[in-house]
Protein backbone atom coordinates (compact mmCIF):
# COMPACT_ATOMS: atom_id res chain seq x y z
CA UNK A 1 0.00 0.00 0.00
CA UNK A 2 3.28 2.66 0.76
CA UNK A 3 4.29 1.87 -2.22
CA UNK A 4 2.01 1.79 -5.16
CA UNK A 5 -1.31 4.28 -3.90
CA UNK A 6 1.29 6.95 -3.81
CA UNK A 7 2.35 6.03 -7.39
CA UNK A 8 -0.96 5.86 -8.33
CA UNK A 9 -2.19 9.18 -6.94
CA UNK A 10 1.06 10.97 -8.25
CA UNK A 11 0.65 9.85 -11.66
CA UNK A 12 -3.18 11.05 -11.21
CA UNK A 13 -2.09 14.58 -10.39
CA UNK A 14 0.27 14.84 -13.27
CA UNK A 15 -2.59 14.03 -15.43
CA UNK A 16 -1.40 10.57 -16.51
CA UNK A 17 -3.44 7.46 -17.51
CA UNK A 18 -3.27 4.83 -15.06
CA UNK A 19 -3.69 0.97 -15.09
CA UNK A 20 -3.32 -1.44 -12.28
CA UNK A 21 -2.92 -4.98 -13.16
CA UNK A 22 -2.89 -7.58 -10.33
CA UNK A 23 -4.37 -10.31 -8.67
CA UNK A 24 -7.93 -9.51 -7.02
CA UNK A 25 -6.71 -9.08 -3.57
CA UNK A 26 -4.36 -6.85 -3.82
CA UNK A 27 -6.84 -4.74 -6.19
CA UNK A 28 -8.96 -4.63 -4.32
CA UNK A 29 -6.34 -3.40 -1.51
CA UNK A 30 -5.35 -0.39 -3.81
CA UNK A 31 -8.69 0.12 -4.60
CA UNK A 32 -9.68 0.95 -1.27
CA UNK A 33 -6.20 2.99 -0.76
CA UNK A 34 -7.61 5.09 -3.35
CA UNK A 35 -11.25 5.65 -2.56
CA UNK A 36 -12.99 8.07 -4.50
CA UNK A 37 -10.10 8.89 -7.28
CA UNK A 38 -10.41 4.29 -8.03
CA UNK A 39 -12.53 5.41 -10.40
CA UNK A 40 -9.90 7.16 -12.55
CA UNK A 41 -7.79 4.40 -12.58
CA UNK A 42 -8.32 1.10 -15.02
CA UNK A 43 -7.98 -2.42 -12.80
CA UNK A 44 -6.87 -5.48 -15.03
CA UNK A 45 -6.94 -9.08 -13.19
CA UNK A 46 -3.37 -10.25 -13.89
CA UNK A 47 -4.68 -13.68 -12.89
CA UNK A 48 -6.81 -14.08 -16.14
CA UNK A 49 -5.14 -11.56 -18.49
CA UNK A 50 -1.65 -12.32 -17.57
CA UNK A 51 -2.27 -16.21 -16.67
CA UNK A 52 -0.08 -16.65 -20.20
CA UNK A 53 3.10 -14.19 -19.03
CA UNK A 54 3.52 -14.12 -23.07
CA UNK A 55 0.11 -12.03 -23.47
CA UNK A 56 1.41 -9.51 -20.39
CA UNK A 57 3.20 -6.89 -22.62
CA UNK A 58 1.27 -7.13 -25.68
CA UNK A 59 -2.43 -7.16 -24.43
CA UNK A 60 -1.82 -5.61 -20.77
CA UNK A 61 0.89 -3.18 -21.20
CA UNK A 62 1.53 -2.19 -24.62
CA UNK A 63 -2.24 -2.44 -24.97
CA UNK A 64 -3.08 0.15 -21.97
CA UNK A 65 0.21 2.26 -23.46
CA UNK A 66 -1.01 2.08 -27.29
CA UNK A 67 -4.33 3.66 -26.54
CA UNK A 68 -2.72 5.98 -24.08
CA UNK A 69 0.00 7.56 -27.03
CA UNK A 70 -0.77 11.72 -26.19
CA UNK A 71 1.83 11.58 -22.82
CA UNK A 72 2.95 9.71 -20.46
CA UNK A 73 1.45 6.16 -18.76
CA UNK A 74 2.03 4.82 -16.06
CA UNK A 75 0.88 1.63 -14.93
CA UNK A 76 1.37 -1.17 -12.09
CA UNK A 77 1.97 -4.54 -13.39
CA UNK A 78 2.51 -7.64 -10.86
CA UNK A 79 2.98 -10.81 -13.08
CA UNK A 80 4.69 -12.91 -10.70
CA UNK A 81 2.49 -13.64 -7.15
CA UNK A 82 2.63 -16.27 -4.63
CA UNK A 83 1.04 -19.51 -6.14
CA UNK A 84 3.06 -18.86 -9.27
CA UNK A 85 3.99 -22.47 -10.37
CA UNK A 86 7.47 -23.72 -11.61
CA UNK A 87 6.29 -24.95 -14.89
CA UNK A 88 5.17 -20.87 -15.35
CA UNK A 89 7.92 -19.12 -13.75
CA UNK A 90 10.36 -19.41 -16.07
CA UNK A 91 8.20 -17.69 -18.50
CA UNK A 92 7.73 -14.95 -16.00
CA UNK A 93 11.07 -14.21 -15.55
CA UNK A 94 11.91 -14.12 -19.36
CA UNK A 95 8.49 -11.21 -19.46
CA UNK A 96 10.07 -8.80 -16.71
CA UNK A 97 13.37 -9.17 -18.42
CA UNK A 98 12.02 -7.47 -22.18
CA UNK A 99 9.51 -4.66 -20.18
CA UNK A 100 12.07 -2.54 -20.70
CA UNK A 101 13.17 -3.65 -24.50
CA UNK A 102 9.31 -3.70 -25.11
CA UNK A 103 8.76 0.26 -24.34
CA UNK A 104 12.04 1.60 -25.97
CA UNK A 105 11.64 5.34 -26.87
CA UNK A 106 7.94 5.18 -25.12
CA UNK A 107 6.90 7.73 -22.28
CA UNK A 108 6.06 5.15 -19.79
CA UNK A 109 6.75 4.26 -15.97
CA UNK A 110 6.29 0.92 -14.68
CA UNK A 111 6.09 -0.72 -11.25
CA UNK A 112 5.90 -4.15 -10.38
CA UNK A 113 5.18 -5.24 -6.79
CA UNK A 114 7.15 -8.11 -5.04
CA UNK A 115 5.82 -10.20 -2.27
CA UNK A 116 8.83 -9.96 -0.27
CA UNK A 117 7.19 -11.84 2.52
CA UNK A 118 5.74 -14.67 0.64
CA UNK A 119 7.88 -15.31 -2.27
CA UNK A 120 11.25 -17.27 -2.44
CA UNK A 121 14.86 -15.42 -2.25
CA UNK A 122 15.40 -16.89 -5.76
CA UNK A 123 12.50 -14.65 -6.80
CA UNK A 124 13.50 -11.23 -5.30
CA UNK A 125 17.32 -12.47 -6.66
CA UNK A 126 15.64 -12.62 -10.32
CA UNK A 127 13.91 -8.98 -9.48
CA UNK A 128 17.43 -7.18 -9.44
CA UNK A 129 17.99 -8.84 -12.58
CA UNK A 130 15.70 -7.78 -14.62
CA UNK A 131 14.66 -4.07 -12.92
CA UNK A 132 17.16 -1.21 -13.35
CA UNK A 133 15.85 0.36 -9.96
CA UNK A 134 14.53 -1.53 -6.81
CA UNK A 135 12.14 0.25 -4.17
CA UNK A 136 11.82 -0.98 -0.91
CA UNK A 137 11.79 -0.21 2.67
CA UNK A 138 14.97 1.29 2.79
CA UNK A 139 14.05 3.36 -0.30
CA UNK A 140 15.56 3.46 -3.66
CA UNK A 141 18.30 1.70 -5.38
CA UNK A 142 19.98 1.40 -8.58
CA UNK A 143 20.53 -2.31 -9.09
CA UNK A 144 23.82 -3.36 -9.82
CA UNK A 145 22.75 -6.94 -10.86
CA UNK A 146 20.87 -5.61 -13.64
CA UNK A 147 21.13 -7.57 -16.46
CA UNK A 148 18.09 -8.76 -18.50
CA UNK A 149 19.88 -10.10 -21.47
CA UNK A 150 21.63 -12.63 -19.23
CA UNK A 151 17.89 -13.48 -17.24
CA UNK A 152 16.60 -14.01 -20.65
CA UNK A 153 19.43 -16.75 -21.36
CA UNK A 154 19.32 -18.30 -17.83
CA UNK A 155 15.88 -19.62 -18.71
CA UNK A 156 15.80 -20.44 -21.89
CA UNK A 157 15.67 -23.98 -20.54
CA UNK A 158 15.45 -27.16 -22.83
CA UNK A 159 11.91 -28.18 -23.84
CA UNK A 160 11.81 -32.17 -24.24
CA UNK A 161 8.80 -34.53 -25.27
CA UNK A 162 7.97 -36.56 -22.71
CA UNK A 163 7.76 -40.60 -22.48
CA UNK A 164 4.50 -41.28 -24.21
CA UNK A 165 3.34 -38.54 -25.97
CA UNK A 166 2.02 -38.47 -29.22
CA UNK A 167 4.36 -37.27 -31.85
CA UNK A 168 4.29 -36.88 -35.71
CA UNK A 169 6.83 -35.49 -37.92
CA UNK A 170 6.03 -32.98 -40.74
CA UNK A 171 7.86 -31.85 -43.95
CA UNK A 172 6.64 -28.98 -46.30
CA UNK A 173 3.07 -27.17 -47.04
CA UNK A 174 1.43 -30.47 -47.76
CA UNK A 175 1.61 -32.32 -44.35
CA UNK A 176 0.32 -28.88 -42.24
CA UNK A 177 -3.04 -29.70 -42.63
CA UNK A 178 -2.20 -33.70 -41.26
CA UNK A 179 -0.31 -32.21 -38.33
CA UNK A 180 -3.60 -30.01 -37.39
CA UNK A 181 -5.90 -32.86 -37.59
CA UNK A 182 -3.62 -35.09 -35.77
CA UNK A 183 -3.21 -32.52 -33.00
CA UNK A 184 -7.17 -31.70 -32.50
CA UNK A 185 -7.74 -35.72 -33.22
CA UNK A 186 -5.43 -36.16 -30.14
CA UNK A 187 -6.28 -33.07 -28.05
CA UNK A 188 -9.87 -34.22 -27.91
CA UNK A 189 -9.01 -37.48 -26.65
CA UNK A 190 -7.32 -35.97 -23.72
CA UNK A 191 -9.84 -34.10 -23.00
CA UNK A 192 -10.51 -30.69 -25.00
CA UNK A 193 -12.91 -29.20 -26.51
CA UNK A 194 -14.82 -26.38 -27.73
CA UNK A 195 -13.26 -23.08 -27.86
CA UNK A 196 -10.12 -24.76 -26.73
CA UNK A 197 -10.18 -27.65 -29.28
CA UNK A 198 -10.57 -24.65 -31.76
CA UNK A 199 -7.68 -22.49 -29.92
CA UNK A 200 -5.58 -25.90 -30.85
CA UNK A 201 -5.93 -26.39 -33.98
CA UNK A 202 -5.15 -22.20 -34.62
CA UNK A 203 -1.70 -22.51 -32.25
CA UNK A 204 -0.99 -25.86 -34.00
CA UNK A 205 -1.77 -24.36 -37.88
CA UNK A 206 0.74 -21.16 -36.81
CA UNK A 207 3.42 -22.62 -35.24
CA UNK A 208 3.59 -25.40 -38.07
CA UNK A 209 3.51 -22.92 -40.78
CA UNK A 210 6.12 -20.43 -39.03
CA UNK A 211 8.53 -24.37 -39.23
CA UNK A 212 7.77 -24.56 -42.97
CA UNK A 213 8.47 -21.33 -43.80
CA UNK A 214 11.33 -20.54 -41.41
CA UNK A 215 12.50 -23.31 -39.89
CA UNK A 216 14.09 -25.81 -42.48
CA UNK A 217 10.58 -26.94 -44.01
CA UNK A 218 9.62 -28.75 -41.44
CA UNK A 219 9.05 -29.76 -37.88
CA UNK A 220 8.40 -32.50 -34.85
CA UNK A 221 4.93 -31.95 -33.19
CA UNK A 222 4.06 -33.53 -29.71
CA UNK A 223 1.25 -33.71 -27.45
CA UNK A 224 -0.07 -35.15 -24.41
CA UNK A 225 -1.61 -34.73 -21.18
CA UNK A 226 -0.19 -33.37 -18.50
CA UNK A 227 -2.60 -32.43 -15.18
CA UNK A 228 -5.06 -29.77 -15.85
CA UNK A 229 -3.48 -29.42 -19.13
CA UNK A 230 -2.94 -30.44 -22.40
CA UNK A 231 0.64 -29.55 -23.66
CA UNK A 232 1.52 -29.58 -27.17
CA UNK A 233 4.67 -28.27 -28.74
CA UNK A 234 6.24 -28.12 -32.07
CA UNK A 235 10.42 -28.22 -32.77
CA UNK A 236 12.38 -27.50 -35.65
CA UNK A 237 15.55 -26.48 -36.79
CA UNK A 238 15.05 -22.87 -36.99
CA UNK A 239 16.80 -20.01 -34.46
CA UNK A 240 14.41 -17.50 -32.75
CA UNK A 241 16.81 -14.71 -32.95
CA UNK A 242 14.62 -11.62 -31.20
CA UNK A 243 13.47 -12.23 -27.97
CA UNK A 244 10.05 -10.30 -28.19
CA UNK A 245 8.69 -12.18 -30.86
CA UNK A 246 5.07 -12.89 -29.95
CA UNK A 247 5.14 -10.00 -27.66
CA UNK A 248 4.73 -6.79 -30.14
CA UNK A 249 1.34 -5.91 -30.78
CA UNK A 250 0.76 -5.47 -34.62
CA UNK A 251 -0.36 -2.91 -36.20
CA UNK A 252 -3.67 -3.95 -39.25
CA UNK A 253 -1.64 -2.86 -42.03
CA UNK A 254 0.92 -4.84 -41.32
CA UNK A 255 1.13 -8.03 -43.21
CA UNK A 256 2.59 -11.47 -41.11
CA UNK A 257 4.10 -11.63 -37.91
CA UNK A 258 1.44 -12.71 -35.98
CA UNK A 259 1.64 -16.26 -35.49
CA UNK A 260 3.02 -16.57 -32.01
CA UNK A 261 0.98 -13.21 -31.07
CA UNK A 262 -1.90 -15.17 -31.71
CA UNK A 263 -0.40 -18.76 -29.62
CA UNK A 264 0.17 -16.30 -26.69
CA UNK A 265 -3.67 -14.97 -27.20
CA UNK A 266 -5.19 -18.10 -26.91
CA UNK A 267 -3.22 -19.86 -24.72
CA UNK A 268 -2.58 -20.57 -21.05
CA UNK A 269 1.12 -20.77 -20.84
CA UNK A 270 3.69 -20.70 -23.78
CA UNK A 271 7.53 -21.52 -23.19
CA UNK A 272 10.08 -20.96 -25.31
CA UNK A 273 13.96 -22.60 -25.66
CA UNK A 274 16.20 -21.67 -28.61
CA UNK A 275 19.55 -22.48 -29.37
CA UNK A 276 21.60 -24.17 -31.98
CA UNK A 277 19.79 -27.52 -32.04
CA UNK A 278 16.89 -24.80 -33.16
CA UNK A 279 13.55 -23.74 -31.63
CA UNK A 280 10.64 -25.43 -29.69
CA UNK A 281 7.66 -23.64 -28.59
CA UNK A 282 5.42 -25.14 -26.05
CA UNK A 283 1.92 -24.21 -24.68
CA UNK A 284 -0.89 -25.30 -22.33
CA UNK A 285 -3.90 -25.43 -22.95
CA UNK A 286 -6.60 -25.86 -20.01
CA UNK A 287 -8.59 -29.08 -20.40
Amino acid sequence: MAGTVPFVLAGLAAGEPVAVAAPPDRLQLIRDGLGARADEVRFVDMTEAGRNPGRIIPAVLRGFADAHRDGRVRIIGEPIWPGRTPVEYPACVQHEALINAAFTGREVTILCPYDAAALEGGVLDDAWATHPVVIDEDGETASALYDPEAAVARYNEALSVPPGAETFFFQGSGQLSEAREFAVGHGERMGLSGPALEDLALAVAELTTNSVIHGAGGGTLGIWPEGEYVVCQVHDAGRLMDPLAGRRPQTPTRPGGRGLLLVNHVADLVRTHTGDPGTTIRFYLAR
